[in-house]
């Protein structure tokens, strides 16, 4: 007998309601304004577009869902906190990239072919996305069609045969391609290097171990609506919304809250892979930064980038980890050049222009980004502090002080690296033999 999530399920994605769209014959009229010669048209002097309104609203099932107003088109994403890599067990390695590619796949009486042809039909871009900490399964469609396709967000997978081989298939070509990438090979080699090649932050995205039973346990306990957060731009109506998103997902599986990842301590190590066919060394230094301010961590990377025009910034939000990268033919000056930007404590000068580059950065993606970048803006805030608005994001960028920015580098400037290197590194210092400056 079939359960109630397919009887909804299929009632919603097989019922198609759409009106008749018919053209009739224009009649001739002498009701006609001077301001509207044709009737049907749009309007010659439209609207202005309004502001942005966001709310959010946390369910009893413990789904937060936030939604915003002015964007044109739809886009609706589920992002779970607990299906990222650093939450994989020993037995589950490998499952947070293979589960990336098992949404939208057969579930509750749905093949993975209706799902994908329903998808196409309503014309959404379905998209799904995994790193270190989180998931997200999402879809852009048109607004009058976003909301019916609600429940392929969390459809229960029911794990076929065919199709857990196929995850497999695209996980390991992922992990194949990222392998053949410097810089995705650097940023493995860094964060081991940082943590520990087998801590939940340190051990790679992208194994490709992974067994059926451990991406059917990692799922089930990950892909759950406790703890997660429901993103939807252009929505007119948010209470509305929340009563579709509670019909819509009322099957879904709702799950404990995910515990928070286990701190990888930062032990400050070394990797290298030399390979003298690249022709240039790619070099990263990273330091433990500070944990629980995104805006913070941005206004430090946005300082890194204003000291030197060879030399780029990175921060991690999910371990505080601040890196900086360059690449040359000249391992040892280039090596030098990091050093020099991380030991050098910013200017207050330097440390204002950074905020008001961070902020503005941060601001375009609530206000002037596309609909997928701004759905993932709202999830990604919530997350951090569960609120959402134009007005949070500033505030939060406002408070980061100066003194806290350099108190930030000088902490760095007495610590102990790691370090990372990918290329021809006959030119490039170990970590041993620069661990002296940092003091």
């Amino acid at each position: 007998m079939a359960s109630n999530t397919t009887t909804k399920l299929v009632r919603s994605i097989l019922s198609r309601h759409h009106a008749a769209t018919t053209t009739g014959r224009r009649e001739f009229s002498a009701m006609v304004t001077t301001s509207e010669e044709f009737p049907g048209l749009p309007a010659t002097s439209p609207s202005g577009a309004s502001a942005s309104k966001a709310s959010v609203t946390t369910l009893s099932n413990g789904l937060t869902v936030v939604s915003e107003t002015a964007a044109a088109t739809s886009t609706i994403s589920l992002t779970f906190p607990g299906a990222g890599s650093s939450s994989e067990s020993s037995s589950e390695s490998g499952a947070a990239l293979a589960n990336k590619y098992l949404s939208f796949k057969s579930g509750a009486g749905l093949s993975s072919a209706l799902i994908l042809r329903t998808l196409e039909n309503d014309g959404a871009t379905p998209f799904t996305a995994v790193d270190k900490s989180s998931a997200t399964v999402g879809y852009t469609a048109s607004k009058d069609k976003a909301l019916r396709l609600l429940p392929l967000l969390a459809t229960p997978s029911s794990f076929e045969k065919w199709d857990v081989v196929q995850v497999k298939k695209s996980a390991a070509l992922e992990s194949d391609a990222s392998a053949s990438d410097v810089l995705s090979t650097l940023s493995d080699s860094i964060f081991a290097a940082s943590y520990g090649a087998y801590t939940p932050f340190g051990k790679s995205l992208y194994g490709s171990s992974a067994t059926s039973a451990g991406i059917e346990s990692f799922r089930t306990k990950a892909y759950v609506l406790n703890g997660a957060v429901l993103a939807a731009t252009g929505i007119d109506d948010h209470e509305s919304f929340v009563k579709a998103v509670e019909e819509g997902l009322s099957e879904a599986a709702v799950g404990d809250a995910p515990a928070p990842s286990a701190d990888s301590a930062f032990i400050g190590s070394e990797s290298r892979i030399y390979s003298p066919s690249i022709g240039a060394a790619h070099i990263t230094l990273a330091f433990q930064g500070p944990k629980g301010s995104k805006a913070l961590l941005d206004i430090i990377e946005q300082c890194i980038n204003l000291s030197s025009e060879a030399v780029s910034g990175y921060t991690s939000p999910a371990t505080g980890l601040v890196g900086v990268y360059t690449s040359s033919t000249e391992g040892s000056s280039a090596t030098d050049e990091l050093c020099s930007v991380v030991t050098s404590v910013p200017s207050a000068d330097i440390v204002t222009r950074a905020k008001a580059l961070a902020k503005s950065a941060a601001l375009l993606g609530v206000d002037g980004a596309d609909s997928k970048t701004l759905a993932g803006a709202m999830a990604s805030t919530v997350l951090e502090s569960g609120s959402f608005g134009y007005a949070e994001v500033a505030a939060a960028y406002d408070s980061v002080s100066v003194d806290q920015v350099q108190a930030a580098f000088t902490a760095m400037g007495a610590s102990t690296p790691s370090m990372a290197a990918v290329g021809d590194l006959s030119s490039v210092p170990y970590q041993g033999s620069i661990v002296g400056r940092f003091s």
